[in-house]
């Protein structure tokens, strides 16, 4: 079958976008809002940019009303920003921050998550993630009704006994979480993973 865009709409093309673009990493990023209220939410448009500078990216959208989501807001208001990173004991509450909660609530109370002071930024780290990254906000791209947010990493929290001999981190040790199309999840884990080394010509 070939499909053309110009015959979908906003909604037959996210799905059939996000259920082939698979797996996705997810953002999950926690914020502080200029009157000092904490977020956090989940974002599976999410990339690695550049390593010299570091920069991420994260695409966010606008809610139901038009209004920038609190994430959005809040990184154009304060600047910064933290990734964490999702694991399988913590999808659940990953889950439950994904609920549209009004700018006042704190999803870290509704989840159930402890918020962890950062080293540089004020957004919290969420102290139950095996990894976090503190970032700041490097520029905002408008495309569409889409703020792609280009964020600045400058600390990684990283768990211990997840760093191997070489300085990076065993994701066979974690089972990360990746988003597919619809409500559906993956898991990353040791068994359905391989290795295969680039071809020396």
């Amino acid at each position: 079958m070939k499909i053309d865009v110009k015959d979908l709409d906003k909604s037959q093309f996210y799905k059939l976008m996000t259920s082939v673009i698979v797996p996705r990493p997810i953002a999950w990023i926690s914020t502080v809002s200029k009157d000092g209220i904490y977020n956090i939410a989940p974002f599976s448009y999410f990339a690695g940019v550049s390593s010299q500078p570091p920069i991420l990216m994260v695409s966010i959208g606008r809610k139901e009303n038009g209004d920038k989501k609190d994430t959005w807001q809040n990184i154009e208001d304060t600047g910064e920003f933290v990734v964490n990173i999702v694991i399988n004991q913590l999808a659940e509450k990953m889950n439950i921050t994904s609920a549209p909660f009004a700018p006042e609530e704190d999803e870290f109370e509704k989840a159930g998550l402890t918020p962890k002071k950062a080293d540089i930024v004020q957004a919290p780290l969420i102290e139950e993630a095996p990894i976090n990254i503190e970032c700041r906000k490097y520029e905002i791209v408008n495309i569409g009704k889409m703020g792609v947010i280009f964020g600045e990493i400058l600390k990684f929290h990283i768990r211990d006994d997840i760093l191997n001999e070489k300085g990076y981190v065993d994701t066979t040790k974690l089972e990360i979480v990746g988003r597919m199309g619809g409500a559906n999840y993956c898991l990353i884990t040791k068994e359905n993973t391989f290795e295969m080394r680039k071809p020396k010509l």
